[in-house]
């Protein structure tokens, strides 16, 4: 049975530019805020919960339930930050509300706001998406022409204002308590929770941290009901996903199927299969930091709990495809340089650990390992994973651990061999 796939949230094929605010209404766009703020907070988030969003940022935490962490009773202003910090490799979905649908956004940044009493709203928008943010900055301006956004939301008497702000290039800032650091104008390290964003967030203030995908579904459920919503999904992970498939792929692009879909099917059937249809050799599933899989575990629902289960993680729905033939020694280096540039460096396991690795990782590929290092390997990252104050330690880690588990025999005959049986060797650094 092929794919189902949705263009609800993902239009970029019906010629229309959604960038232009009348273009957005005349599809129906801002009639979910109206129907939103006659309905009331209690309602809203009853609805988000009926929904089933779980958080499309990674984490999966039911959105609704998230929400309702948020003090009712506060002197305090509260805050919504959405996390558009869009850095993990293989993950290019936020990319395209920003940068083509930015209504669809900020309208579920509205009724967010209605439903947590919420005035002010941040969005944490990746340094380098400079046109991104030109062009959200535009569709905010707009809103602020056509009363949509202001001293008065669409005659409701509800004051909103929107902010964008730019971050400074460092995946860090894509974890939600760097990014409040970042957004105060402290440098983007990770802060110690206790306390939680929803008590003590932005400047001290009770703070709704969510990713783009996910409040960009808010609209949708509203507008035709949570259980409709929960209804294109599975049981406790409603709608649709928007899934990035990338790598070595006949159709690389992005998909919008039921939340639920099959894996093996989105990547022969959506994405065209395996370039020069080659066998396939290896699937990270949710971005970078996600266990590898092999090509007998993909046979799988695309779900957080069904992921899981089969021992990785559905992350940001960025599925990476590699062929066979592909070096794995020389993609683990790929992926551990960037992790190892990206650590803050504030928590030492992951500060002195990235860059180790890396570095026999360098070694491995370019014929200068020695007998142990595969072990040596799985110590540290066994030493840096679930040590530090974020989960970038873990996402540093995870790679190594389970492509030495799936792959080990690639790392194996780097060493046996001298250098890469599949290419010439990838010079780097010497380690000492």
């Amino acid at each position: 049975m092929p794919v189902q796939t949705y263009n609800y949230l993902l239009r970029d094929k019906d010629g229309k530019d959604y960038r232009d605010l009348a273009v957005y209404k005349a599809a129906g766009g801002y009639k979910a805020v109206l129907k939103a703020h006659a309905m009331g907070s209690e309602a809203i988030i009853a609805e988000v919960k009926t929904a089933s969003i779980r958080g499309r940022g990674g984490a999966g935490f039911p959105a609704g339930v998230k929400w309702g962490f948020v003090p009712k009773d506060t002197n305090k202003p509260k805050y919504l930050v959405v996390n558009a910090d869009e850095g993990e490799p293989g993950t290019f979905k936020d990319n395209y509300y920003l940068s083509q649908d930015p209504h669809r956004l900020l309208e579920g940044c509205i009724i967010t706001a209605f439903a947590l009493d919420i005035h002010t709203v941040y969005i944490y928008v990746r340094g380098e998406f400079i046109h991104q943010i030109a062009t959200l900055d535009k569709a905010i301006a707009d809103c602020h022409k056509a009363g949509i956004l202001g001293k008065d939301v669409l005659g409701t008497k509800f004051a909103l204002e929107i902010h964008t702000h730019s971050g400074a290039g460092a995946y860090i800032c894509g974890e939600e308590t760097a990014l409040l650091e970042s957004l105060e104008g402290k440098p983007g390290q990770p802060r110690l929770k206790p306390p939680f964003p929803a008590v003590v967030g932005a400047f001290g203030c009770p703070t709704v941290i969510n990713n783009v995908e996910t409040i960009a579904s808010v609209p949708l459920a509203i507008e035709h009901g949570g259980a409709w919503f929960a209804g294109l999904g599975v049981e406790r992970d409603g709608g649709t996903r928007i899934v990035g498939v990338s790598g070595h792929v006949k159709r690389p692009g992005l998909f919008e199927v039921g939340v639920g879909a099959n894996m093996k099917d989105v990547i022969y059937e959506l994405a065209g299969g395996i370039l020069e249809d080659r066998p396939l050799k290896a699937v990270i599933p949710g971005g970078s930091s996600c266990p590898v899989m092999t090509p007998d575990e993909i046979n799988v629902p695309m779900t957080i709990d069904a992921i899981r289960d089969a021992g990785s993680m559905l992350g940001t729905c960025g599925i990476i495809v590699m062929a066979e033939g592909t070096c794995m020694v020389r993609a683990l280096a790929r992926l551990s340089h960037f992790y190892a540039h990206e650590s803050c460096g504030q928590c030492t396991p992951c500060r002195e650990g990235t860059g180790w690795m890396a570095r026999i990782i360098d070694d491995i590929e370019a014929g200068r390992a020695r007998q142990g290092d595969l072990d040596t390997l799985v110590e540290i990252a066994d030493q840096i994973g679930g040590n530090t104050i974020c989960a970038l330690g873990d996402a540093a880690s995870l790679p190594v651990q389970s492509f030495l588990q799936k792959f080990r025999a690639d790392f194996q005959a780097h060493i046996d061999h001298g250098g890469c049986p599949f290419d010439g060797p990838l010079p780097r650094w010497t380690r000492p």
